[in-house]
């Protein structure tokens, strides 16, 4: 049977319609350029990955911030952004770049450009990456995370508007379940994109939906922009690229998006002479926790905790100063695979779990998502935890909940893994722990960390519980919960100049290519080194989109 092959020709090209692309495709469509957005889903999946986001954003000295009483400038974020990434790599030239450009940027007009087009953020400012290593060190000197009103959905919804408006004036053409296989070029230029046609599907948003092929197709573009975002949702690509610094990659993970985020571009623009860089530096979570009710294969939920819960490995041992909960996610994952184990535990109570434990995910924060200001009075502020957290005590399988540490340890055993845990072990951790609290001060660091962090009001409003004995019957009852590692972000990508243009091998621009978002590690191939200050992933994918979707507009 012969497959029929549609043809297209645009100005600008943008493959895949995550955050960067739909901001790509807004600019060059304002532009007054013809745009064609590409992607391999259906179109309930407009908005890619950052629609199920928690929405976090990266902003540096911002009203929000001065109102919460926190001092913050330039030089300070980029003293913590350079301590964090730890350039060191002849490749991170570009990186580097971009890490001082988009620090201007967050300092800059990042903010009026979003309130521009309606983005509002929660008034507490949340401190993500505490560090704990130094001023010099990894971490977020003061807290920077900036919630969108509206989590992922409400930072998506201006740019899907403009994409859609666009659309609605013929400027703009969006082509769902188009598979690209190969970029086309022609004397060394990039001429546009070719692939598959995929059935029609009916999967709702972020469900995985089929590959069976129907057709083809054939794009010429005057510029083609790849904004097809990582390699998470696809665990064969995440261990084969797992860094020996990191240990071996765990058995058992889970996938902390969905099954399209599968790198399948990465290979695509090689072929095209893009150049791949820093493919090592990756950005998984290990307060990982299997969704009960599950979107996407291996679906799991990224616990944002709060400082005060206990963190023990799989065998009961406390983990190392300073690698408490929410402190340094990369110096956390290191370290737990040197255990020999892929789960590890936290060990606390209702009353530090309903202050401090929020969810990943827009769909695990329907006050947020939903700017419902009665539901998120009633969830954050009243006694209690939010609704989703609650179902997860109740019905999550990584949860224990008892009344005493006799029963907590007994129980966590029960779970799978939990044969290796020693039980005096556990209760010496706990016990010793415990005596420390007797005092206003202590050697215990997390415990002194725990006091200075309720010096910061957010902290104290709604994210750090008054430090009390875990065995306080009247701060209980206990709860445990077995984390495992889930699997995020790329840090690396394609190498990419300040206006998104492709490079190749010889440091040279590929005409017509350009990248952006975390298909270009967030920017010239990896913007954040080897780790994250976090609320930088939406941050860079809204910056490297608009750099290239103008740069490209301009090339055409």
């Amino acid at each position: 049977m012969t497959t029929k092959t549609s043809t297209h020709s645009t100005d600008v090209l943008v493959i895949g319609w995550g955050l960067s692309g739909l901001v790509a495709a807004a600019e060059a469509a304002a532009a007054g350029r013809r745009v064609i957005v590409v992607d391999q889903e259906p179109r309930t999946n407009l908005g890619g990955q950052a629609w199920w986001s928690f929405g976090g954003l990266f902003l540096v000295d911002s009203p929000e911030q001065r109102r919460m009483g926190v001092s913050d400038s330039y030089e300070l974020a980029r003293q913590d952004w350079f301590g964090n990434a730890g350039f060191d790599r002849d490749e991170d030239a570009w990186p580097r770049r971009w890490a001082e450009a988009y620090l201007q940027f967050a300092s800059g007009e990042k903010r009026a450009w979003l309130r521009e087009r309606g983005v509002g953020f929660f008034p507490v400012v949340g401190w993500a990456e505490r560090g704990g290593y130094g001023a010099l060190g990894p971490g977020n000197s003061v807290p920077r995370f900036h919630i969108t009103w509206g989590t992922g959905p409400g930072i998506v919804a201006p740019f899907q508007a403009a994409l859609e408006e666009a659309e609605r004036s013929g400027r703009l053409v969006v082509l769902p379940r188009h598979r690209v296989t190969g970029l086309a070029a022609q004397d060394g230029v990039v001429t546009g994109a070719h692939g598959e046609i995929l059935a029609s599907s009916p999967a709702a948003r972020g469900v995985q939906s089929s590959r069976e092929t129907i057709g083809a197709f054939e794009i010429t573009a005057g510029a083609t922009v790849v904004t097809s975002g990582g390699i998470g949702g696809n665990h064969d690509l995440v261990r084969a690229a797992w860094p020996s610094r990191l240990g071996t990659p765990p058995a058992d993970m889970l996938t902390g998006v969905p099954a399209y985020v599968d790198g399948s571009m990465q290979a695509v623009s090689a072929a095209a002479g893009a150049h791949l860089i820093n493919g090592d530096r990756m950005w998984h979570y290990v307060e990982g926790i299997r969704n009960w009710d599950p979107v996407w294969p291996g679906h799991g939920i990224r616990i944002l905790p709060g400082p005060s819960s206990l963190w023990l490995d799989a065998t009961g041992r406390r983990l190392p100063v300073p690698l408490y909960p929410g402190f340094d996610t990369l110096g956390t994952l290191a370290h737990l695979r040197t255990t020999g184990h892929d789960h590890s535990w936290f060990v606390t109570t209702r009353q530090i779990v309903e202050k401090e434990f929020a969810l990943s995910g827009s769909e695990q924060n329907p006050d947020l998502t939903g700017k419902d200001v009665p539901l998120l009075l009633r969830s954050r502020l009243a006694k209690g935890p939010t609704d989703p957290v609650q179902a997860f005590l109740d019905r999550g399988e990584d949860f224990v909940v008892e009344s005493d540490l006799g029963r907590l340890i007994a129980r966590m055993q029960e779970l799978p893994g939990g044969d290796v845990l020693d039980p005096d072990r556990v209760r010496d951790e706990v016990v010793a722990r415990d005596r420390e609290i007797d005092n206003d001060f202590t050697k215990d660091a997390q415990i002194a960390m725990l006091r200075s962090a309720r010096a910061y009001r957010g902290d104290r409003l709604i994210r750090t519980a008054t430090p009390h004995r875990l065995q306080d019957a009247s701060a209980g009852p206990m709860v445990a919960v077995r984390l495992r590692v889930i699997t995020r972000k790329s840090l690396g990508g394609i190498e990419t100049d300040l206006d998104g243009r492709a490079l190749g091998a010889d440091g040279g621009a590929i005409p017509g290519l350009f990248a952006a978002g975390e298909a270009s590690g967030f920017g010239g191939g990896g913007v954040h080194g080897y780790r994250a200050l976090e609320g930088t992933f939406l941050g860079g994918c809204l910056f490297s989109g608009r750099q290239a979707g103008r740069a490209a507009a301009q090339a055409t």
